[in-house]
């Protein structure tokens, strides 16, 4: 096990990764909360709970339950779980344990948030995205229409408690899209991540806890270090943006029905280096290695039938823009990104193109 530290304005919190982290459940002082409930997906928690309480000494923590997918990061689904917890008599000394991935992570610590105006939570991703990146850093939100995460909150987590051995029943497609997270997070440390990915991708599946226990400890460290330097999304962590302003637009385009969200990150990436090529930022050997990996770790659903037009109209409603102007994240070569505005838009769409071109 490895345990990272994350510096935020509120308190220092523990990220620990590695077989069996979810035993320092039991570090957490249990009198000091009213109550325990357990925000989750019903098959996620059917297959796992009795593990989880065996090994984290959690005596009794009522389940909440949230059906699976991106529709359930909702208003409406906020307003559901709140009276829930009220109704089973949740208050302001009780705590959230956030046993899911994205979406549990996303909208459970958003509801902690708000709850009673704020109670604890603790994280237990239990997908490769949430463990490498959404469940650190104190991010929450859930989606208004067609934006994505447009309403949130940062409000870190006591503690993050990612164990590999979860993701053994993790579909392929969803194993895949935290891959394509990590690449992002290589892309921003530097060679010798990138270099790992490159030569281990034929070792990465779901259920080979030993080669994804180093893997996830390297690219929580590349968030942690981050985090710890711009908690707030002020300056650097602008950064861990790579990828995600095509990415977002895409699953705008498709009504976040085509895409798991690292699939559309992953289009993020390729459309990033090219873009990073076409303005003379990125070198062409950089890019090219950038896309072979992104292809290497899969398919990807089809991109082609979406009108350039559309996405060109969705990219400045990114949260990151600022009054209509868009803020990209282009590499200049692997371990360095630089942020760009005043991109043309015709540079934009023949890189949007060129991805859409591939094969």
């Amino acid at each position: 096990m490895e345990t990272f530290r994350v510096k935020s304005e509120k308190f220092t919190y523990p990220v620990v990764t590695g077989k069996e982290s979810w035993r320092l459940f039991r570090d957490v002082p249990q009198g000091r909360y009213s109550s325990i409930f357990v925000v989750t997906e019903r098959s996620l928690w059917r297959r796992w709970s009795k593990r989880f309480i065996e090994e984290s000494g959690l005596r009794t923590a009522p389940a909440l339950f949230v059906p699976s997918g991106e529709p359930s990061k909702s208003l409406q689904m906020l307003e559901r779980l709140g009276g829930e917890l009220l109704r089973k008599g949740a208050d302001r000394r009780s705590c959230l344990v956030l046993f899911g991935g994205g979406v549990v992570g996303d909208l459970g610590a958003f509801l902690a948030s708000v709850y009673m105006r704020g109670v604890d939570c603790i994280h237990v991703p239990t997908t490769l995205l949430a463990q490498v990146d959404s469940a650190v850093g104190g991010k929450t939100a859930v989606n208004l229409g067609e934006m994505k995460n447009l309403i949130g909150t940062f409000y870190p987590g006591r503690m993050v408690l990612s164990d590999p051995r979860v993701l053994s029943t993790l579909r392929w497609r969803d194993f895949r899209s935290g891959l394509y997270e990590v690449v992002k997070h290589a892309i921003l440390d530097g060679r010798s991540l990138f270099k790992l990915l490159e030569t281990s991708t034929h070792t990465l599946r779901p259920g080979a806890a030993d080669a994804l226990e180093s893997i996830v400890a390297r690219a929580v460290k590349v968030k942690v270090d981050i985090v710890n330097r711009d908690e707030r999304e002020a300056n650097e962590r602008m950064t861990l943006n790579l990828g995600h302003t095509f990415g977002h637009a895409l699953e705008e385009a498709t009504d976040y029905s085509r895409f798991v969200h690292g699939e559309a990150v992953a289009w993020g990436l390729l459309a990033a280096a090219r873009l990073g090529r076409r303005l003379g930022l990125l070198p062409a050997t950089d890019s090219d290695q950038i896309c072979a990996l992104v292809r290497r770790l899969g398919p990807l659903p089809s991109i082609q039938d979406l009108p350039p037009a559309k996405i060109l109209r969705l990219l400045p409603q990114d949260k990151k823009a600022v009054g209509g102007t868009i803020r990209w994240v282009i590499p200049e070569k692997i371990g360095k990104v630089r942020v760009v505005t005043g991109v043309p838009r015709c540079e934009v769409l023949a890189a949007f193109r060129e991805i859409q071109a591939m094969k």
